[in-house]
Formats: structure tokens, sequence, C-alpha cells
């Protein structure tokens, strides 16, 4: 059984801008700005709960701002919120940052194994990903070269490479991953379908409407931090 249940989740951000007129100060963009215990806070996230079970497909939708990465960072666990709780029952994985985590000295191969073992797999299980993720990546001997000599093009090769290869019963997405150049984008996306289908429960947050519909059977959309509406949508085929 796979589970993930955000429960009256909130998350606050010290503001160290302007002092408030009022009690609450409103953008076009970001999170809203409160007055809490006589000190100004962003309000990332705001009483947000729902729960998601096997087969389920999320999507995240919103203005720039509105939670969406927030939120899938504390479904991730690298935010902690100050109130409510997050229930996980399965594996999660993310692709939320595909650069973080190397190392530069290490090589390409080498930050695989690093990458492989923070993800909790095995050295020998590691071996057996090797061959799939080298012939993705299309490095070649650069695969044996320093991370640090690696273009930007290289590295995210890597990064997608790496990210796509482990399997996990809850995928986290922010956006559809789709760069580099039209070969690779054409890859890239495959490849990630690939991965949200193979997984038990996915949570995509994007701005692109047709791939919400495509991927996902729900849509959460949030405001300034809050769910303001959550309902059923029909994936197109």
């Amino acid at each position: 059984m796979t589970r993930l249940i955000a429960d009256r989740v909130s998350l606050y951000f010290p503001y160290s801008g302007k002092p408030l007129d009022s009690q609450t100060a409103m953008a076009k963009v970001g999170g809203a700005i409160i007055k809490r215990n006589g000190r100004s806070y962003v309000r990332a996230l705001h009483n947000v709960s729902f729960e998601l079970n096997n087969g389920d497909r999320l999507g995240l939708v919103g203005h720039n701002g509105s939670g969406k990465s927030t939120l899938l960072k504390v479904l991730a666990g690298i935010y902690k919120p100050q109130e409510g709780r997050i229930i996980t029952e399965g594996k999660v994985g993310n692709a939320l940052n595909l650069s973080l985590g190397f190392r530069n000295e290490a090589t390409g191969r080498r930050n695989i194994y690093i990458k492989g073992m923070i993800a909790g797999l095995s050295h020998r299980e590691i071996d057996t990903l090797i061959p799939d993720i080298e012939t993705f990546t299309e490095l070649g001997p650069y695969l044996d070269q320093p991370f640090h000599t690696y273009s930007q093009g290289m590295r995210m090769r890597l990064g997608l490479a790496i990210a796509t290869a482990f399997r996990y019963d809850i995928l986290l997405l922010d956006e559809w991953i789709g760069a580099g150049d039209a070969a690779f984008r054409i890859k890239a996306a495959e490849r990630t379908a690939e991965l949200a289908e193979q997984s038990s429960i996915l949570v995509l947050a994007s701005h692109n409407p047709k791939i919400i519909s495509k991927n996902c059977d729900r849509k959460i959309t949030l405001e300034y931090g809050e769910i303001s509406e959550d309902e059923r949508i029909e994936p197109e085929d």
C-alpha cells in the first residue's frame, strides 16, 4: 500500500522587508505576507490537506509563488512544516533539482554511485543501472572525467539520467523534464513519462495545462499558499 498524506500543512518564512501597514499584504506573485506573533512572515503554505493512494496522479497549478514548488519540497522532506504533518508510505523520489548532490572533484561515474547510495541503493544495485545511465547520457569517455569539467548541458544530462534511473513509489516532479537540444528533449520527455508511469503516486507541478491534463487525474489549484480548488480531471490520451 502506497500513501501520501498532507495533513493541515503550514509553512512560514521570515520576512525582512518594509514593515506591514496592515495584518496581511498580498502581491500578484508570491505568498501572502502576514503578521504572526508580533513578527512578519511570508505565508508559503497554509492549512494544505489532501490524501493520495495507489494510482493517483495529482497536478499542482497556480500563479508564480503560489506554493507549488514549496509544497513539493515539503512532500520530499526538504522543508519541515511549522504546522501539520506529512505521512508517507512508500519510497519517495523527486527530480526537483537535478544538480543537487554532485561532487565537483568526483568523476561522473563516481557521482552516480554517490547519488545512488544517498537514495538507499546498494553498490550492486547501482552497478546494474550504470549501463542504462551511460547510454542515456551519451557522455561516453567523459563519464570518467571530473564533474567540474562538464558543461552545463553535460551536467543536466547526467543529472536527468540519474534522477530517472531510480524507481520510486511516490514521484515528485516540478515541471515536466524536457531540457537540452531537440533530440535530447524527446528522450528526456519519454524517460520522464516512463518513470511517472512506473510510480504508484505522481505529484506534478506545472504551468502547462496540457501536461497536467495528459498526466494527471486530479488537480489542486494553490493561491497564496492555500488550496483554492480541488477537482477531478479526465486525463488526455
